[in-house]
């Protein structure tokens, strides 16, 4: 039976970025879901201080709808979603960036509702929290403080992450490029920031939502290496698939690479979705 590729977004992105992906994959004969967390796609907040003339400071301090979101209530949607792909054959699991947080702690809830796991440049915490990475070595190269030359109001005070990404300063836009997708035209990377939502719940979750050797250790998985990635450099991804492995190396990580950057694989997605198809049939057998 042919599995359902259920796709989880990663920060400030939404379903919409997996529409390429979807279109290679149907046209493969794959079937897919891409999935919205709370707060996300249609139930994100774009208010008219976002709009052309901008108000930074009504921006500042405008409501949005992702206020006090957490990973669980992230973890609760994604269930249910695996719940009703499930009733239709095998699921593979997919998580990109961020959404790879989501992705471990339904793992760990609900092993029985996933037959393969695939990070994509994802977040698998294991032996630290998310958060906590960023100060290791392997993050060194990433400019942590690229979201900030664009940040709207006090993440504290709005209960949120917010970033203007339509900011015209050309420091910032340079840095979102070179973060997310230096190999790709002024033309792709201005569409794809587009595409993003200004806000995103602060919630990546603690130690209790790293990966379990009795419960995510089960479910068969494969890490998707991104071999020119700046946001997750390879060194973090090789990381994560080390303490993957150490941590059930009775089930390692079938590892892939595709070249580019953390976004080019969803602008020009056929190698990708060919990869997917492959690590599907590994499951229809």
């Amino acid at each position: 039976m042919q599995p359902t590729f259920v796709l989880v977004h990663g920060a400030f992105a939404n379903s919409f970025s997996f529409a390429p992906l979807q279109a290679e994959l149907g046209l493969l004969g794959h079937r897919s879901v891409a999935v919205d967390l709370p707060g996300h796609g249609f139930g994100a907040s774009y208010s008219s201080a976002y709009q052309a003339p901008q108000d930074l400071e009504g921006l500042a301090a405008a409501p949005g709808s992702i206020k006090g979101v957490t990973l669980a209530d992230n973890v609760t949607h994604l269930i249910g979603i695996l719940e009703r792909a499930k009733e239709n054959g095998p699921v593979i699991l997919v998580s990109h960036s961020r959404g790879g947080a989501t992705a471990t702690a339904a793992a760990n809830a609900r092993p029985d509702l996933i037959d393969r796991l695939v990070y994509v440049a994802a977040w698998c915490p294991v032996d630290l929290d998310v958060n906590d990475y960023y100060a290791e070595p392997e993050m060194a190269t990433v400019d942590a403080a690229s979201l900030g030359l664009a940040m709207v109001g006090n993440p504290a005070e709005l209960g949120l992450l917010r970033i203007n990404f339509r900011t015209s300063d050309p420091d910032a836009l340079a840095a979102f490029k070179a973060a997310f997708v230096a190999d790709g035209t002024e033309e792709e990377f201005l569409t794809f920031l587009n595409t993003f939502q200004p806000d995103e719940n602060l919630d990546v979750g603690t130690s209790a939502d790293r990966a379990r050797a009795d419960s995510w250790g089960r479910v068969p998985r494969t890490f998707v290496r991104l071999a020119d990635d700046a946001s997750m450099p390879l060194a973090m991804q090789d990381r994560l698939i080390r303490e993957g492995d150490a941590l059930t190396p009775d089930n390692p990580y079938d590892v892939r690479t595709l070249e580019g950057s953390h976004l080019k694989w969803l602008i020009a997605p056929a190698p990708a979705a060919r990869l997917l198809g492959e690590v599907g049939a590994l499951t229809s057998r």
